[in-house]
């Protein structure tokens, strides 16, 4: 397809300007008559630089004749709400949508994502990089964001060894610790609920990697806390329109119009610093000073000073830390508002837990596959509310044809997990919350954990999802075994409506409400304060 001169002329007009601006910016000690002849010659590499990417771009389409995927045309991405903006995307172009002046693709069908991102997931486990990524050093200090390739290896094989299945067990002293903690605090101050839910997820790793107690007021909680909303913000799909579009501006200072994003990365940049070296000095001092031992400072001792290694350690636990401030409290946190929109279900699940695990102890693992419809109200809980609604974006590393379509190699690769979630083609009803779905399964509800679609996809599958998953489900357990959720009331008696809606830029979780939580019965109640002894 050949571009027109007035395409011609635009693109190498940008092009000028870009160069300018970013001479400009960068030298301001020149002079006038400095700049000016500078400027001409910049203007020639300008319109040579157009002509390349002009001729690169024709010759990648020479490869193929195939069309791109179909899909719109946008000024900017959706920013709120955008998997429900992809869905109603998919209803128009198909499960495949190419926005093709950002170049990205976006799956809502489930089949789809399984096809490229796990079946083809070596050319699909790729990620962008981006000017605000490369400022905040998220490449460098957080491998979930790293380029595909050997290093990236590197550092994931360090956090498998310590998240991997047949060793996961030994996390659970901790999660039984801090769930009956999370008991406590739901009986003795309800009212924070949702602040009891943030912290248990944060505590999980923090007492089970550094060996540290750390609360919600904690000042390593709030920058984990602080730290996620940033990223969030940074990876959204078309996140930074102007940084894309230009990014020079990375250049330019906080001060100049447009450039308010260097801010956010700084934060970003000083939080994450700060999150991957405190707790790991804190765990190897205690464990040196003989205040207590932890997994990461055991694993961290006898590396001595092998710089290399002793960075994959940091970062295993810095990516557990990110990973644990927002999204497990998320699931939880969904879970409670389901039992208070459904109080049938909570009622039926409460009777399986008294049926099967009795009233004078709290239910453990190993009552896990006794327990199929308080695995089915887990499993309709991920589906329905995945904490991530569009995942981690992958990016393609070469060229690829899948369905007749040509996909682009850099291609932006965004899973819309909200929308595969809620298929009508594999959910009846699929916006209702019925756990029985799965109980009906040929298999029942105890499927693979890889079916759980909010843990990711292929090579960049989520490593903790063994922990995660065990956190959340012992949580709901847990609360199902001793609480009652209900509708709070006024001073009248009359309930108090909820909304039920959730926030809706990255990350996923419901917005504040009120609701009454008290104990299922007086046994239940001593059942547990006596954690508190144990």
């Amino acid at each position: 397809m050949a571009l027109s001169g007035g395409a011609w002329s635009g693109m190498s007009g940008v092009l000028c300007s870009c160069a300018r601006m970013t001479y400009k910016g960068r030298l301001e000690e020149l002079t006038l008559e400095q700049i000016s002849p500078m400027d001409s010659q910049l203007s020639i590499l300008a319109v040579a630089g157009a002509l390349i990417l002009g001729l690169l771009f024709l010759r990648r389409r020479k490869t193929s004749k195939l069309p791109y995927p179909p899909g719109p045309m946008v000024t900017d991405m959706p920013a709120l709400d955008s998997w429900v903006h992809y869905q109603n995307w998919g209803k128009q172009y198909g499960p495949l949508i190419y926005v093709r002046n950002r170049n990205i693709l976006i799956i809502n069908e489930l089949q789809v994502a399984i096809d490229l991102l796990e079946t083809r997931a070596r050319i699909y486990s790729d990620r962008e990089s981006t000017p605000i990524l490369r400022m905040s050093k998220m490449e460098n200090l957080n491998w979930t964001f790293q380029r595909y390739g050997d290093k990236w290896r590197r550092n994931r094989r360090t956090f498998q060894q310590t998240y991997r299945q047949a060793t996961i067990d030994r996390f659970h002293p901790t999660q039984y610790k801090e769930a009956q903690l999370f008991l406590r605090k739901l009986l003795t101050a309800p009212s924070d609920f949702l602040e009891h839910t943030m912290a248990l997820s944060q505590r999980n790793i923090y007492t089970a990697v550094y060996g540290l107690d750390v609360g919600a007021d904690h000042r390593i909680a709030r920058t984990a806390a602080k730290a996620v909303e940033h990223i969030g913000a940074m990876i959204l799909p078309g996140a930074f329109p102007l940084l894309a579009q230009f990014p020079w501006l990375q250049f330019l200072p906080s001060w100049f119009p447009g450039c308010g994003f260097k801010h956010l990365a700084k934060q970003l940049r000083e939080g994450i610093h700060e999150m991957c070296s405190m707790p790991f000095d804190l765990a190897v001092d205690n464990l040196k000073s003989g205040k207590g031992s932890s997994l990461i400072a055991d694993l961290a001792i006898p590396l001595g000073h092998k710089e290399e290694e002793l960075h994959a350690l940091k970062t295993m636990g810095l990516i557990s830390a990110l990973a644990g401030a927002d999204t497990t409290g998320a699931s939880i946190s969904s879970f409670i508002l389901t039992m208070i929109l459904h109080p049938e279900v909570q009622a039926k699940g409460q009777a399986e837990i008294d049926q099967v695990v009795g009233t004078d102890r709290l239910p453990t693992f190993e009552d896990r596959k006794s327990l199929p419809f308080v695995e089915s109200i887990y499993h309709e809980v991920m589906r329905l509310y995945p904490p991530l609604p569009l995942g981690v974006s992958h990016a393609s590393i070469e060229d690829d044809v899948y369905r007749d379509y040509f996909i682009p190699k850099g291609c932006l690769v965004v899973p819309n997990i909200w929308a595969m979630n809620r298929d009508p083609e594999r959910y009846s009803d699929p916006h209702d919350f019925r756990p029985e779905r799965f109980l009906e399964l040929p298999k029942g509800p105890f499927t693979s954990i890889n079916d759980i679609s909010a843990f990711g996809f292929g090579r960049r599958v989520c490593p903790g999802r063994y922990m995660a998953d065990n956190s959340v489900w012992l949580a709901i357990a847990s609360v199902l075994a001793t609480l009652n959720l209900r509708r709070a009331t006024d001073e009248a008696g009359n309930e108090i409506g909820i909304s039920g809606e959730f926030t809706n830029v990255f990350f996923s979780h419901p917005k504040p409400y009120k609701c009454s939580i008290v104990p299922r019965s007086p046994s239940a109640k001593e059942l547990i304060l006596a954690t508190g002894d144990a």
